[in-house]
């Protein structure tokens, strides 16, 4: 078999890093852009069908009636559906209503992992990579296709098509071997659909574990200057001490403008002194470390910082204590940035503005969550639309997986899946499908799937498919339909108010002849 359309090993990474920086520009975050893209794979393989038989014939030696039946169909309706509900499917959702945390406005909004990428058996070759790229285009990603290079022939086709019909930054198509593929599950992927055999599966899964563990759950905290300082210093405080800071949410780091540390780090050090009038250690609101090792790894790595300790410090191996530390101007390479500290010390990084702290969340891994301290709408979403994680809190830290109808889950690094409420009962359940086809069906309606394939019966398999979404046109052609759309709603208006009202119908009088 011809290995020229191999993808060189060489420009893999490069494809990669095209699909990142393309999806980090946010052109998915326009529905009407992921509709238009939507379409276009529809019309990817409607004006393709007959090259995408042949392809399968000589690939497979497959009937046109099976390719239809079993690649095309399929596509149609996952285009259609993917079409007609994305907009519904991204809109923001209230949560369910709850008396202690109405205030709050919980909300829920479906936002894209990244970049996806497809590694497809050989079976079904059109359906196993086109059905799941219409769902990744509807959720907002990015995403690279792997076909099997089993079926050259579709494999070469879809590397031809793509990027005639998709938009080129978004999407592509790496072709090969095991060689290309080894370099591909190399790098670093938001998400990874594969689906074959348990062997190759484990493989995939190996792969993916090394971006996977260890995990490092870095939750940020990025503070307005204008915000209500008390508040915002007694809840960050409150989420990085409680339980001596060993929860997955609790703030791990603060993001503050320069000229506004010294402000906030006062204002912790009046929480501080609050919480804990006598001290922490004597106190029986704070908790201690797990065990010794992991008193000793924080220990370690208060002492290898180079920022400067505002209270705390202190330690006990023996006890298993680690005072509340609050550590400030810590630089980005400082030892308690290199790993999730999951303890109580809490480091200050400053910063020039919102731009830089946005900046550094993007630059580290996907965090489980990002809080944002401000009364700024404004602001809030500049941040949240600009970073992404598993959740996006205002105000608050903690206290979001307590909340009903909040689903608690990570993104990337930070974990996949989600685990509390009805989320819960989704991820840890599959759809079970049950037929029970009886005989006579055969007769009046699907005797066409049986060989020997007759031409009527490609008819009634075109008329089981759905219809496609309109082509997409120019942007002129759209503002136009716009216009004629406003003259046609002006006119109707107008006729309306000729018939319907006394002045009009008075007007109709005097023109009459």
């Amino acid at each position: 078999m011809s290995t020229s359309f191999y993808t060189p090993i060489e420009d893999i990474p490069q494809i990669h890093k095209r699909a990142h920086d393309a999806y980090r520009s946010g052109k998915l975050k326009s529905i009407a852009y992921r509709k238009e893209q939507i379409a276009q794979l529809g019309y990817l393989l409607k004006d393709n069908e007959q090259r995408f038989c042949d392809a399968l014939k000589l690939d497979l030696g497959r009937p046109v009636q099976e390719t239809i039946f079993f690649d095309f169909a399929a596509v149609y309706v996952e285009v259609k559906m993917a079409y007609d509900n994305v907009e519904k499917w991204t809109r923001s959702q209230r949560a369910e209503f709850s008396l202690n945390f109405f205030a709050m406005g919980p909300r829920l909004r479906a936002e894209p992992k990244g970049v996806i990428l497809g590694i497809a058996p050989f079976n079904v070759p059109v359906f196993m990579l086109l059905s799941p790229l219409a769902g990744a285009i509807a959720g907002g990603n990015a995403m690279v296709l792997k076909p099997s290079e089993q079926t050259p022939a579709t494999a070469r086709l879809l590397a031809e098509l793509i990027p005639q019909y998709l938009d080129r930054d978004l999407f592509h198509v790496i072709n090969g071997g095991v060689p290309e593929t080894t370099k591909v599950l190399e790098l670093k992927w938001d998400h990874i659909l594969y689906t074959g055999n348990g062997r190759v599966g484990r493989i995939v899964a190996r792969a993916a574990a090394e971006h996977l563990t260890p995990l490092t759950l870095e939750n940020p905290v990025v503070v307005d200057p204008k915000c209500d300082v008390q508040m915002a210093a007694r809840r960050i405080l409150w989420g990085r001490v409680s339980n001596a800071g060993q929860i997955c949410l609790s703030p791990e780091y603060v993001l503050v403008p320069e000229h506004f540390q010294d402000k906030f780090v006062e204002a912790l050090q009046e929480v501080y002194k609050s919480f804990y009038p006598d001290g922490p250690r004597n106190s029986d609101s704070y908790c201690r470390i797990v065990s010794e090792a992991h008193t000793k790894r924080i220990k370690n790595l208060i002492d290898q910082t180079k920022g400067t300790i505002v209270f705390g410090g202190d330690a006990d191996i023996a006890e298993r204590y680690i005072a509340p530390t609050v550590v400030r101007d810590v630089r980005l390479d400082d030892p308690l940035m290199g790993e999730e500290v999951f303890g109580p010390v809490l480091s200050i990084v400053p910063v020039k503005d919102v731009d830089e702290a946005i900046n550094i969340i993007n630059e580290r891994d996907h965090p489980l969550a990002v809080y944002v301290f401000s009364q700024d709408k404004a602001f809030l979403n500049k941040v949240f639309d600009n970073t992404e994680s598993g959740s996006a809190i205002a105000n608050e830290t903690v206290i979001s997986c307590g909340v009903p109808g909040i689903p608690m889950g990570g993104l990337g690094e930070s974990g996949y899946g989600y685990y509390t409420g009805k989320h819960m009962f989704d991820e840890f359940t599959h759809i079970r499908v049950s037929l029970n086809n009886p005989g006579w069906v055969d007769k009046i309606a699907f005797g066409f799937r049986f060989p020997p394939y007759k031409p009527e019966g490609e008819k009634q398999l075109r008329a089981l498919s759905s219809s496609l979404p309109p082509r997409p046109t120019s942007k002129q052609q759209a503002v136009n339909g716009k216009r004629w759309g406003l003259w046609l709603a002006v006119m109707l208006a107008g006729a309306s108010w000729t018939v319907l009202t006394e002045p009009g119908r008075a007007l109709v009088k005097q023109l009459k002849f």
